[in-house]
């Protein structure tokens, strides 16, 4: 879907990029998309950059829509509805900085998670997560994001997902995968 022209048929609430700040997109306004990750979709146009969430996919068209949807299904179900750290590192997996094609993962802005046992097959989940940039008003949507893919789990009660600055963030702690993707390898 990169750099797919996108006419908005209804106005579509969105988040302008970096500063964070809801902004609405008026019908008929014309854009390409950027990149369609995670469930999100970034476009673009001469003035800016915006974030359009999973909730507002049908502002851009019913065939769009379909095409976010059907990039975003899981490959296969999941039988096995057992709880592990490993699901939650998943989960986080289908979180993007809607300015860059790779995962909060391998982007290495995940610093700590932590699980605590809360009784009858329910757990809490905290995790510590950094950004690229002190200044990104986008933090708390990409937290957001996390948070509510974690909380979505079979087996959690609830999720905190807290932003940290120490230490601070640079490109070497971005994964082997992250840097294939960026062409860093």
């Amino acid at each position: 879907m990169k750099n797919e022209p996108v006419t908005l048929v209804s106005d579509c609430p969105a988040t302008l990029i970096p500063a964070g700040d809801e902004v609405t997109l008026s019908k008929g306004a014309e854009y390409v998309v950027a990149q369609a990750l995670g469930g999100s979709v970034t476009l673009r146009d001469a003035t800016g950059m915006y974030r359009v969430g999973i909730d507002d996919l049908d502002a851009l068209g019913e065939e769009v829509k379909a095409a976010v949807e059907a990039e975003n299904e899981p490959v296969a179900a999941d039988e096995d509805q057992t709880f592990d750290e490993k699901k939650v590192w998943d989960a986080m997996r289908g979180c993007y900085d809607p300015e860059i094609p790779v995962n909060i993962v391998d982007l290495g802005l995940i610093y700590n998670l932590s699980i605590e046992d809360a009784g009858e097959d329910a757990r809490r989940v905290e995790v510590q997560m950094t950004l690229t940039a002190q200044g990104c008003g986008m933090g708390p949507v990409i937290a957001d994001d996390a948070r509510t893919r974690i909380e979505a789990m079979p087996g959690v009660e609830s999720a905190q997902v807290e932003i940290v600055w120490e230490p601070p963030w640079n490109p070497r702690m971005i994964s082997e995968e992250g840097k294939k993707v960026l062409g860093l390898e």
